[in-house]
């Protein structure tokens, strides 16, 4: 029981983890296309789960959970991330909350989260931010099972949220969204993902989300960091 409750804590968007600065590429979408809607955002959520987080940040999740924190193992999933994220703004976004992350649980005195942040400010780390989660919350108490529900969730809610906030839709079409996401969620947790001697297989494709991401950060004015 305290595992789940643990797991909420987390899932919490109250929870400090400076996620509430990126769009993961929505804003930029939403630009393009003023008719942006419900329909849109949940075509969008299903597409970024299941062609960026299912590929990409689940596994580089699972695989930091298996590393038992060992740092030349968290580096070389690291680097996978880093590789598979072509676009600049989503790369370098990845980081920046995966060290806001980390500040969160260093000051939480979450154990191991100290270790992390000062391998990440040494340059051993990139500290992406799926490699911080699988680091970080096995310390917490979480298995693999509530660690990548926890981030699916974070990721599809990060997503309905940003839409809010950029006044896309309203709550309860947020919710509505989210909610049909999450069978879809549930769906992908089921896919197999190699064990920590096999190779880093990070796949990915979500062009059009990236594509408005990087237009997004030409813009004079923007809400978003991406």
């Amino acid at each position: 029981m305290l595992a789940a409750l643990t797991a909420l804590q987390h899932a919490d968007t109250a929870f400090p983890s400076g996620s509430f600065a990126f769009s993961n590429g929505l804003e930029g979408l939403i630009a393009d296309n003023p008719a942006f809607d419900e329909a849109a955002l949940a075509r969008t959520v299903a597409a970024a789960l299941r062609f960026r987080w299912a590929g990409t940040d689940r596994v580089a999740l699972i695989r930091a959970h298996r590393a038992g924190g060992g740092i030349e193992r968290l580096a070389a999933i690291d680097a996978a991330v880093e590789a598979a994220s072509l676009s600049e703004p989503m790369r370098v976004g990845s980081r920046r909350n995966g060290a806001s992350l980390l500040a969160s649980h260093s000051r939480l005195g979450t154990p191991g989260a100290a270790d992390l942040r000062a391998a990440v400010r040494g340059g051993r780390l990139l500290g992406h931010l799926p490699t911080v989660q699988g680091a970080l919350w096995p310390g917490l108490g979480l298995d693999e099972r509530n660690a990548v529900s926890v981030s699916g969730y974070l990721f599809a809610s990060g997503l309905t949220s940003a839409a809010v906030r950029l006044g896309a839709i309203g709550a309860i079409e947020a919710q509505r969204v989210l909610g049909g996401a999450l069978p879809l969620i549930a769906e992908l947790l089921e896919q197999p993902v190699p064990e920590p001697e096999g190779p880093i297989e990070l796949t990915g494709f979500t062009p059009l989300i990236e594509i408005a991401a990087m237009r997004q950060a030409q813009a004079e004015l923007r809400l978003f960091a991406n």
